[in-house]
């Protein structure tokens, strides 16, 4: 089969970019998934958003890089940047178009089974509806914060997170409707600092920390946070696990700093976690492993 091209180029096939054009033409912005249906991988220059992330981002940054880097805060409505040279790379490579519904002032509720459905046909008003492998799309107009595991099944999707472009839906689009509002909030937890700083047990004179190598630390940062950007399913519970492994690596020596797990906690914050449950799991894991 002949590919199409535009403005010279091949496209890729199945014609991801395409669809890509035609969500920016609509006000949409996307971006390319890889195998696993996730955002690429920040390049090295921006592991960590130690380039300061994109402008669009909640802390705006200086971001120049031309690659598909920071996750949702990639997706773009600009055509010259959907068709530059390293995004035609990355559809090449892409299994799906994923598009960020907060920056296109909508908000997704992903209802991942037959019982989640069920539960929204019965609770809440009508809007445009998306089929998806396990479940349905339900689409409204309107934008809130992202979360995730509101009920069984149900994930928000909207500011600061990213759904799979599985096609326009069927159905008159809604506004969002105080129910589903009303799925995000949470009751008040005491007041706690952000993070708990770890205590540093006592070393034995002329005993040196092994893990201060700034590569070696940076390196066990950058693959948690990778871990929970992943995450397609339980998050809380992955969360949970990559502060627990991080902890368990650097929680004795010190070496963590607030600047590491504000890291943690913004990559969470992204998958739709709140602050307060980014608390409640590192408390949890500090717990667990005595610190």
């Amino acid at each position: 089969m002949t590919q199409a091209t535009l403005r010279g180029r091949a496209l890729p096939a199945p014609d991801l970019m395409g669809t890509a054009l035609q969500l920016a033409a609509r006000g949409i912005p996307s971006l390319p998934l890889r195998a696993g249906k996730v955002p690429f991988g920040n390049c090295p220059t921006c592991v960590g958003n130690a380039c300061g992330g994109r402008p669009n981002m909640k802390t705006p940054g200086p971001c120049q890089c031309p690659g598909v880097c920071h996750a949702w805060a990639a997706a773009t409505t600009d055509p010259a940047v959907l068709t530059s040279p390293a995004w035609t790379d990355a559809w090449r490579r892409a299994v799906a178009v994923a598009y960020h519904p907060g920056g296109a002032g909508l908000t997704v509720l992903d209802l991942d089974d037959a019982d989640a459905t069920a539960w929204a046909r019965q609770t809440l008003p009508a809007t445009r509806t998306v089929p998806t492998t396990r479940g349905e799309h339900w689409i409204y107009r309107g934008t809130m914060r992202s979360v995730n595991g509101v009920r069984p099944g149900v994930d928000i999707k909207s500011a600061m997170s990213y759904a799979r472009y599985l096609g326009p839906g069927t159905g008159a689009m809604a506004e969002l409707p105080g129910a589903v509002r009303a799925l995000a909030v949470t009751e008040p937890s005491p007041a706690r600092p952000v993070w708990q700083a770890v205590t540093v047990p006592a070393r034995s004179r002329g005993e040196g920390c092994p893990h201060r190598t700034p590569a070696y630390l940076e390196r066990g940062i950058a693959m948690a946070e990778q871990r929970i950007t992943a995450a397609r399913s339980a998050v809380h519970a992955t969360v949970y696990g990559a502060f627990l492994a991080v902890l368990s690596t650097h929680g004795r020596c010190g070496c963590l700093t607030e600047t590491h797990v504000s890291r943690l906690f913004a990559a969470a914050q992204a998958k739709g976690e709140t602050a307060r449950h980014c608390t409640d799991a590192w408390n949890n894991a500090l717990t667990t492993l005595g610190l």
